[in-house]
């Protein structure tokens, strides 16, 4: 039995609206900061981004041909209808409310990662988005699925925020970095044996971007950077030689990343084997 164990459930219990209002805000920094739901979901138009969470944005792969899914609270077109359970197996699972897969772009392998309290806080800030009728055509898949994308997680507990590397590893996960970071296989698959090597090619209105080399390697990669070059790229999109960088990166919701949790995140990232 699937089980995911949300801390609002508990609320009740443990005092009521002070509790409710710590999740909520929580919800609305992962959010906005380090999970960047938005970047995928929130429709990008020649005005700037809006509204929140709509959807729209296509992807087109070998496998399969989908579009970001409109996840606010409409009951018709969003999420509205689903309960917290159908919501939290769609985000840790990559399974949607009628029971069929996702498109492999929704990150589940990472967000298994998410921590029971966490989840409940991203559900949360979900609940209180501004509803918007939107529809956003349907996956279209041309290759065969497998029964599923990961394996049902019934519980995760919170990571130990007081460790840097272990809290970094943490917010890597749920920011699916190495999503991006690392290069896939002929089949589409990560390969995670060169975990934040880079080269995946990202088409868009930009042209095409090129993930860059994330691990420890010294030339190849970040090993010489400082600390300041390294929060410089993920907070304003700057490298090190002060080229710009591309979309998809998500540096402008990076840029509210906390001190605490970027010195955690790039404290994880000085550990990750050097790749070529």
């Amino acid at each position: 039995m699937r089980t995911v164990l949300l801390a609002v459930a508990g609320l009740a219990a443990t005092g009521g609206s002070v509790q409710a209002d710590e999740l909520l805000d929580r919800g609305a920094y992962l959010m906005n900061t380090i999970v960047a739901c938005g970047n995928c979901h929130t429709p990008m138009g020649p005005e700037g981004p809006g509204p929140e969470l709509a959807g729209g944005l296509p992807f087109e792969l070998p496998g399969f041909t989908s579009y970001a899914a409109n996840i606010t609270p409409d009951p018709e077109i969003g999420i509205g209808d689903w309960s917290d359970e159908e919501i939290g197996r769609a985000i840790r699972e990559g399974i949607g409310r009628d029971g069929e897969l996702l498109a492999p772009v929704m990150p589940a392998e990472f967000y298994q990662h998410l921590s029971d309290r966490d989840l409940a806080a991203i559900i949360a800030y979900l609940r209180q988005v501004e509803p918007v009728v939107s529809a956003v055509p349907e996956t279209k898949f041309k290759m065969e699925l497998p029964p599923a994308w990961v394996e049902p997680v019934a519980s995760v507990p919170e990571p130990d925020h007081d460790d840097p590397v272990a809290y970094g590893a943490y917010l890597a996960e749920i920011g699916h970095c190495m999503e991006c970071h690392t290069p896939r296989d002929d089949q589409g698959h990560l390969d995670f044996d060169r975990l934040g090597a880079g080269g995946q090619v990202f088409p868009g209105p930009w042209g095409e971007s090129a993930s860059p080399n994330i691990t420890s390697h010294p030339k190849l990669g970040i090993g010489e950077w400082s600390d300041a070059e390294i929060k410089r790229a993920i907070t304003q999109g700057i490298s090190r030689n002060g080229q710009k960088l591309q979309p998809p990166m998500g540096y402008a919701y990076y840029a509210g990343i906390s001190d605490k949790d970027m010195d955690a995140l790039i404290a994880w990232l000085r550990r990750v084997p050097p790749a070529e």
